[in-house]
């Protein structure tokens, strides 16, 4: 990985042949053989010039964020699945996703005092590594799953051949999937208002619940104090950005 250079410092060999192709001058891990060299090079032309998944300006807020977190002037939080398929793909997945990082969040900085830095572990999570490149099921070898992004779950030969199409959903999956989870950002979703509506059915009526609802009627109290005073913290940002 090319490291930034600190002020004044000089350029190593290494940071100044740096390109964006030059990643591909180092021994790689994990990297599934591609039949079709010509569909593998369609793709990456076709990649090359879609819109980045997230902005310069997201980047640069997060780092900001993360500066904060390792001060010890802000908690980071960490949530998601090991991987993401092409078929759980839905709205009511990413909605729970979203709650649930929500509850995590107001808990934190309930009892902490201090912001929480959200970081998702979604929206790319579609490659798996594999510690050999073969698996053998009922005496017949195949190559391993990689996740979607590279073949299917399936234990058949046409399935576990390494498609480079599936880059493409991957793609649009992902930039569907942020673009949803920031519309619940800022459209009133993550407002403190909303509170009452994040406790999942599945765990309302257990302890954890409980105790969550506890502190929501607290949190309630405070903001209904906040309204009398004329202080209204409606859209509550510091619970969805980052």
């Amino acid at each position: 990985m090319v490291q930034a250079l600190k002020k004044g410092a000089t350029p190593t060999k290494q940071q100044q042949d740096w390109s964006v192709e030059s990643w591909r001058n180092f021994p790689i891990q994990q990297q599934p053989e591609y039949p079709d060299a010509a569909a593998l090079k369609s793709v990456e032309e076709r990649l090359k010039v879609l819109p980045p998944l997230t902005t310069p300006n997201e980047a640069r807020d997060l780092k900001a964020q993360l500066a904060k977190a390792a001060k010890g002037e802000a908690f980071l939080l960490q949530g998601g699945d090991c991987a993401e398929s092409f078929a759980e793909f839905n709205q009511v997945n990413l909605t729970s996703y979203f709650r649930v990082i929500l509850q995590m969040t107001v808990a934190l900085m309930y009892g902490a005092g201090v912001p929480v830095v959200k970081v998702g572990r979604i929206a790319g999570q579609f490659a798996k590594p594999r510690s050999t490149g073969t698996e053998t099921v009922g005496g017949v070898e195949l190559p391993s799953y990689r996740g979607d992004m590279v073949n299917g779950i399936d234990f058949t030969a046409e399935a576990r051949v390494p498609d480079p199409e599936r880059w493409m959903s991957v793609y649009y999956q992902s930039a569907a999937t942020l673009n949803y989870l920031r519309s619940l950002a800022v459209g009133g979703y993550a407002g403190l208002r909303q509170i009452n509506h994040w406790n999942t059915s599945f765990i309302a009526n257990s302890p954890q619940g409980k105790r969550f609802q506890t502190m929501v009627d607290r949190i309630n109290e405070n903001y209904d104090f906040m309204s009398a005073c004329g202080l209204k913290p409606d859209t509550m940002r510091e619970l969805s950005e980052a």
